[in-house]
């Protein structure tokens, strides 16, 4: 049988089909990009401030009350201070968490396509969450910038980049990464491994309005439960990043010190949890439910 000649109208057909298959493809995956970071903008926007005082308790130990009070003696002029870093920060990461994940995934099913599919989920969220902390230097200055033993020599998100950059170099806009690390893989392993499982157990939605309800649900629980598990890394992580210069400290001695500085105790390590639990309900609620709406739309 002679074979089909590549000029024929039906082998054009088909080249332009799979074309076209392919640009939707890549479309598609940019708009998990698109679709990640433009959900983790909203998010910010509109809970930093309780972002804000959960730093506050986790930093100094404060109670709700005495975190919010601080907030109020600073001033409305201040409130939003440090709000680029995460808008940039967030809006980075989130698109990279979803971006990254579907693209990983795709790829490890591609090539290992006999592979089980909760270790395909597993693997692509890892190594999606480990990309992420490429943009550790944006936690940094936030951190600093929301520290209020920093806000008479530290101006802005620039300034306090260049400041760091100028006397200390490069790897102190790192400083933290590891707890960071240490957080992002295992966190969105089990994100993703049981968002699916999770908005099966539910309600099933026949409306617009209940898939968001679902989405935001599904996202609400995991932020949060996820948020109570790795809470002392970010405790970790917020002690470290506070400290401008001087030797970088692992992630055991920074522990061993918090708990000193708390008498020991294990239940003050938590310090904050309560509002990063409500936070977590709504920013994460928040990102899912708006993620998957905009994924739709598209």
């Amino acid at each position: 049988m002679a074979s089909a000649d590549p000029l024929k109208p039906g082998s054009e057909d088909r080249e332009q089909v799979r074309v076209k298959d392919q640009g939707q493809e890549s479309l598609q995956n940019q708009n998990h990009y698109l679709c990640g970071s433009m959900a983790a903008f909203a998010n910010i926007a509109i809970t930093f401030p309780i972002h804000k005082a959960l730093f506050r308790q986790q930093l100094f130990g404060l109670r709700v009350r005495e975190a919010v009070l601080q907030l109020q003696a600073d001033g409305l002029r201040t409130l939003y201070r440090g709000i680029l870093p995460p808008l940039l920060q967030k809006s980075s990461t989130i698109a990279i968490m979803f971006g990254l994940y579907e693209d990983f995934l795709r790829l490890l099913q591609l090539h290992a396509p006999h592979a089980p599919e909760l270790l395909t989920q597993s693997v692509a969220a890892v190594l999606a969450g480990t990309a992420e902390a490429v943009l550790t230097p944006f936690e940094r200055v936030q951190t600093l910038l929301q520290d209020p033993r920093h806000h008479g020599n530290l101006q802005n998100t620039a300034h306090t980049f260049r400041l760091l950059l100028k006397q200390h170099g490069i790897q102190e806009l790192y400083r933290g990464m590891v707890p960071i690390l240490l957080r992002n893989g295992p966190s969105n392993a089990l994100f993703f491994g049981l968002r699916g499982p999770l908005k099966e157990l539910l309600p099933e939605a026949e409306t617009k309005a209940g898939h968001l309800v679902n989405d935001f649900t599904c996202g609400a629980i995991l932020g949060a439960g996820l948020g109570v598990v790795f809470y002392p890394l970010n405790v970790v992580k917020s002690h470290a990043q506070a400290q401008i210069g001087g030797e970088f400290q692992s992630c055991r001695a920074i522990l061993m010190a918090v708990l000193r500085e708390r008498d020991g105790r294990v239940s003050r390590l938590f310090r904050g949890v309560h509002l990063n639990f409500q936070r977590s309900v709504f920013s994460w609620g928040i990102i899912n439910a708006t993620y998957e709406l905009l994924l739709k739309m598209f």
